[in-house]
């Protein structure tokens, strides 16, 4: 059963007509009090033996044992600019929904790690990691593709580029400060990201910021670009330098988080500073060993071992665990 905010989301197209496959309409605003008040009646009257969230916002009178996925604890540590009254909130769902599921599925061993830290050690126990999958479409692109999309975005090569939002803990001040640091001539470092945090970063001599590049465009700009880069804090997960390095772009990280345990031994991974951060971007762009086709072909072969499938097939023992028996 897969209960839904509208049956007629694009995405449940091929469940449409299964005859295993239930789609039931929940038209609840996430963490709302209707979600809170409604969610677990119309739970109880599908009849399910189990309940999945993808997410930790399981209501708080679930009646049914379920299991939820948390990706990160980012808020625990870097709240960015969430009002007091959400930050208890996610704080007393979260705990509340970890110390009740059967399972907590999560993206990374960091994360695990740092469930354990905040929860207590005896949550580890139930705690399964399920790496995510990366899409099939992050693959380098030729360079028709990549001179049309950056005609399409007047993008200047030679450029470092990073992709992600403006948060806290993603360190983008920092990331500016090293690029300007790192004196790099006649190369640009393109942003691409939006919202209100992006809106606070003043104007900066080569840094530009695109906010309207589709997703579909992403894996050409990835091919274009000469580097990724992130000056980021934590990540439960790291999605685009995986992205990135499945289109063969050199990624420059730092030692943060669940980055060494993802990118392992792909990616240039560095001290959170800007001399580190400033010394990475001049090694990615001229460091031949970096640049290699044989390093950047394994970097690829190994972002395209994050499959969805291993990510199903997790999940799906996780169920069959937690089903009670016939």
């Amino acid at each position: 059963m897969l209960f839904v905010r509208s049956s007629g989301e694009e995405w449940l197209s091929p469940f449409r007509g299964k005859e295993n496959v239930r789609i039931i309409p929940a038209p609840f605003p996430h963490y709302s009090i209707r979600e809170q008040l409604a969610l677990p009646k119309l739970i109880v009257s599908s009849g399910c033996s189990l309940f999945y969230a993808p997410h930790f916002n399981v209501p708080l009178s679930c009646r049914v044992p379920f299991l939820c996925s948390v990706h990160d604890l980012i808020l625990h540590h870097c709240p960015n600019q969430a009002p007091l009254f959400r930050r208890c909130a996610y704080r007393f769902l979260l705990r509340r929904a970890v110390l009740r599921a059967l399972y907590v599925v999560t993206v990374s061993e960091a994360t695990r790690a740092d469930l354990a830290r905040t929860y207590g050690a005896g949550i580890a126990a139930k705690v399964r990691v399920a790496y995510p999958g990366i899409d099939a479409s992050f693959v380098r692109r030729d360079e028709g593709e990549v001179h049309a999309l950056c005609q399409r975005y007047n993008l200047r090569r030679p450029f470092l580029l990073y992709v992600g939002n403006c948060k806290q803990h993603k360190n983008v001040p920092m990331l500016i400060q090293a690029f300007r640091e790192a004196s790099l001539r006649d190369t640009e470092l393109v942003l691409v990201a939006n919202g209100k945090e992006c809106a606070a970063i003043a104007p900066c001599p080569g840094v530009r910021i695109e906010d309207a590049i589709a997703h579909e465009h992403l894996p050409s700009l990835y091919s274009a670009a000469s580097g990724f880069v992130t000056a980021t804090l934590l990540e439960g997960f790291g999605f685009p330098l995986l992205e990135a390095m499945a289109c063969e772009c050199p990624v420059l990280g730092t030692l943060c988080g669940s980055l060494p345990e993802v990118c392992g031994e792909h990616a240039l991974l560095v001290e959170t500073s800007v001399p580190a951060l400033a010394g990475g971007m001049r090694r990615i762009l001229t460091d031949p060993e970096l640049r290699s086709p044989a390093r950047l072909s394994a970097a690829h072969a190994h972002a395209r071992s994050f499959h969805w499938d291993r990510t199903a097939a997790t999940i799906a023992s996780l169920f069959a665990s937690a089903l009670p028996s016939p």
